[in-house]
């Protein structure tokens, strides 16, 4: 299994050297945080939240999209993406499987998550990476589209989750493929 190249990379809150309340120079409260001696503001660097499709149609072949855009720019990944504000992750996966293959789900069952670290701007962004299992209403209106390349079927069988170019995309696929190995879908 490929190393995460983000694993040494400088923690996110290591690029910001002032309070952004005061704008004084503030200090390192604990690994997720800083503090503001200064005026008391402590900012938490949290894990945004980010959503990936599994879904298998009629022949037994899961889809998959190659990346458009860095970081893993070419790779394989599943449909999804960031959550928005206000939005549940189910209907973050949804919005993302639609905008990036124009597949309407019609049902999003939750299966499990992994932490990821994305690169961002040039930093490491602490991600909560869920997973579903989606169903959709019909696959004959797929098509690439915003951050994908490429859509494509790969069957089951022949899945191989090092050709999926992000760490927890990779991890998952294959738990995901170990799983419908051991409980057919």
């Amino acid at each position: 299994m490929q190393s995460n190249p983000l694993d040494k990379q400088q923690h996110p809150l290591e690029k910001f050297s002032f309070c952004p309340h005061c704008g004084s120079k503030w200090k390192v409260n604990n690994v997720k945080s800083k503090h503001c001696e200064q005026c008391g503001f402590t900012y938490y660097a949290n894990p945004s939240s980010a959503t990936a499709a599994f879904i298998i149609n009629d022949r037994k072949e899961l889809l998959a999209v190659r990346r458009k855009k860095e970081p893993a720019k070419g790779t394989l990944d599943l449909p999804g993406g960031f959550v928005d504000m206000d939005e549940s992750g189910e209907e973050g996966v949804v919005r993302e499987v639609k905008e990036e293959t124009g597949l309407d789900v019609t049902c999003a069952r939750y299966l499990f998550s992994i932490p990821n670290l994305y690169e961002y701007s040039g930093m490491g962004i602490h991600t909560l990476d869920m997973f579903y299992l989606c169903k959709v209403a019909d696959t004959t209106s797929l098509q690439a589209m915003d951050d994908a390349e490429e859509a494509l079927w790969i069957p089951l069988s022949a899945v191989n989750p090092d050709t999926f170019g992000l760490c927890s995309i990779r991890q998952a696929v294959g738990l995901f493929v170990k799983k419908t190995q051991t409980f057919p879908i």
